[in-house]
């Protein structure tokens, strides 16, 4: 029985309903309510995923924080299991062989319009309750991020610190790793100007005489 079905009859699914949900359908539980996940993502988002993870494994060859990339399994709780863009764990028990279990450190979400909202929302709130440390929503067309730092003294996260594309976004508990995101947006670098393009004129060859 497909998960669209089981909505209808059931209130709230477990872990347990979606490891038994066809490998084929992609969906995430957030306090037991399931929730599809968008069409394939597009070239763009996953240029911009893709280059984050690349920046991320290269930084963390051969040391115990391990990122990785969608799609990933993470399970907080029996309630809620999602599959982050990105993610970062640096406690080597939370990785078993089918998926995350437990916060990773860091998660990163890059936008899309079919999940904007929920992940500036449901999903934050859920990293906030998790305890994840570092919460980083990416808007791949407007060429910022945002980070949310959680803080010790309030369990809560910090009111987001925003990033532009002529900036480096720094990851505040992965030792201040910084990344320049003109790179990642792959868009000129800040004091880089780029020469407009000269249209080119047609030439036609003389005609034989």
């Amino acid at each position: 029985m497909s998960p669209q079905t089981l909505q209808k009859e059931m209130q709230r699914f477990t872990w347990q309903d979606y490891q038994n949900w066809p490998a084929d359908e992609r969906w995430e539980l957030i306090g037991g309510v399931a929730y599809a996940m968008s069409p394939a993502p597009t070239i763009k988002h996953q240029s911009v995923a893709g280059e984050f993870f690349f920046r991320l494994r290269q930084h963390f060859g051969g040391k115990p924080c391990q990122p990785f990339i969608a799609p990933v399994d993470v399970r907080l709780s029996d309630l809620d299991v999602v599959q982050p863009d990105v993610l970062v764990v640096c406690d080597r028990n939370k990785i078993t062989p089918t998926h995350i279990e437990g916060a990773p450190d860091v998660v990163l979400e890059v936008l899309s319009p079919a999940t904007a909202a929920k992940d500036q929302r449901e999903k934050k709130a859920l990293y906030e309750r998790a305890g994840v440390r570092e919460y980083v929503v990416v808007q791949p067309l407007d060429h910022y991020a945002i980070r949310f730092l959680l803080l010790p003294e309030t369990g809560r996260f910090d009111q987001g610190t925003l990033f532009s594309a002529d900036e480096f976004l720094v990851f505040a508990t992965l030792e201040n790793l910084e990344i320049p995101l003109w790179e990642v947006f792959e868009v000129p670098r800040p004091g880089e100007t780029v020469a407009p393009k000269i249209p080119s004129t047609s030439v036609r060859a003389p005609a034989a005489s």
